[in-house]
């Protein structure tokens, strides 16, 4: 039997406030937050009761308690129990990752609406103790007597006791995710004073996004937060170049807590559907998303770990026909300011766009004041596998009402990229019909 693709309607997103590591969240686990987001989505658009095929998503931070954590949190909603929950995790990416698989189901017919949701919280890390404690910590629970109990750690060294703090390293290179953009930022000549005035360009606009009102149909409060706390209204240049480099301490480290995301605890959720499925139950469509890639780099022999990315827009758009000037907005993920500066520098490099992305002559520059319009991740937070939906719910509220096209960039660790392109129905209607 023949099927034809549908378009996937972006019907639009909602988050929690996103906060710091070890604030406000700091009692809070991945369900509660995730929980959180899905009841913030089902208030925004109705859909108490209501069965979706599919709710995917997942954390990058994770505990064994975190079990079918997708289900279980649609399980704490107001959705109906017929509901699925589906948890995975592609790092960063994982909840753009986990729309771009609904979407492939919506446009296929094999269901007519989604949830795509992210989570995570640096405050409840899992604490992790070697393989040899593990053991006794196993038998001493199945002993009875406290004596007993203590017997089974007899001849352990004290050091041997003592719980290994989780590591933010990449494992085949021992390397965390900030060093290894020092070491892109090296090599692409992005310097201090470059990074800085991107993070700062961030929160300024971050702010403004939130004293204008932009925000307030996106972020719902939560657990008695109502913004995120890390923008600073109040940053400056002379504020950002003050601080000390967080990762290259040698004197000649660039990366600093300014201009780099921080820790941070949150989710976001984003709904996806037919056409059909959206006017049949009342709600106007935001945005179609219409591309999707994914990408990756050979990062442990020397490959930036964070510059898949730009693999995954160049082949998506030979795919879509586009030039990477096609667009109107650009929603790049700001892991950090250095990354999405060596991004941007990649796409202008005519030996990198040979070499690596296998294109005849550069890419080109994008007009900067187009991109991440309201801020983005160095402002606003970036809870690991919220950050994609973020985007998305976002993007989708830029292109409502406006004819154009989107761009979505987002780096993870594993030297990973997705992208996607999200489009204003006259936009999606020309583009298919050409």
């Amino acid at each position: 039997m023949q099927r034809f693709m549908r378009r996937v309607a972006v019907i639009g997103g909602a988050r929690i406030p996103f906060c710091r590591s070890n604030t406000f969240y700091a009692d809070l686990t991945n369900l509660d937050l995730m929980t959180g987001a899905l009841n913030a989505l089902i208030d925004r658009y109705g859909l108490k009761g209501q069965h979706i095929d599919e709710v995917v998503g997942g954390a990058v931070i994770t505990h064994s308690k975190d079990f079918n954590l997708t289900r279980e949190a649609v399980l704490s909603t107001a959705l109906a129990p017929s509901t699925p929950g589906i948890t995975m995790m592609q790092a960063c990416g994982t909840s753009l990752q986990a729309a771009l698989g609904s979407a492939a189901k919506i446009a296929t017919g094999d269901i007519d609406c989604a949830i795509a949701v992210g989570s995570d919280t640096t405050s409840d890390a899992p604490i992790v103790v070697s393989k040899k404690l593990a053991k006794r910590l196993t038998q001493a629970a199945q002993r009875k007597t406290f004596m007993d109990k203590l017997k089974t750690f007899k001849g352990f060294a004290p050091g041997e006791l003592v719980p290994q703090a989780p590591a933010n390293a990449e494992p085949r290179t021992g390397l965390s995710m900030g060093e290894h953009a020092e070491m892109m930022a090296r090599e692409w000549g992005i310097t201090r004073d470059a990074q800085d005035r991107f993070a700062l360009e961030s929160h300024l606009k971050a702010a403004e996004a939130y004293r204008s009102g932009y925000m307030d149909d996106i972020v719902t409060p939560f657990a008695g937060v109502f913004r995120d706390n890390n923008i600073r209204a109040d940053a400056s240049i002379d504020k950002l170049s003050s601080l000390k480099a967080s990762f290259d301490k040698s004197g000649k480290g660039t990366l600093t807590a300014g201009n780099s995301t921080p820790l941070t605890d949150g989710a976001a959720a984003v709904l996806l559907a037919s056409e059909d499925w959206a006017e049949k139950h009342g709600l106007p469509v935001a945005a179609y998303l219409t591309y999707s890639q994914s990408a990756a780099n050979d990062f442990v022999a020397g490959d930036g770990l964070l510059m898949a990315p730009t693999i995954a827009v160049s082949r998506m758009l030979d795919r879509a026909g586009l030039k990477l000037q096609d667009f109107d907005f650009y929603e790049i993920h700001e892991a950090f300011a250095a990354q999405v500066l060596a991004t941007l520098k990649a796409w202008e490099d005519p030996t990198y766009c040979r070499q690596v992305l296998g294109r005849p002559e550069a890419m080109g520059a994008i007009d900067p004041a187009k991109i991440n319009v309201h801020g983005s991740s160095i402002a606003l937070g970036h809870p690991f596998a919220a950050t994609g939906a973020r985007i998305v719910g976002n993007m989708a509220k830029l292109l409502a009402g406006h004819h154009g096209r989107g761009l979505i960039s987002i780096c993870t660790a594993g030297g990973m990229g997705v992208a996607a392109i999200l489009e204003s129905k006259d936009a999606a209607e020309i583009h298919q019909a050409a």
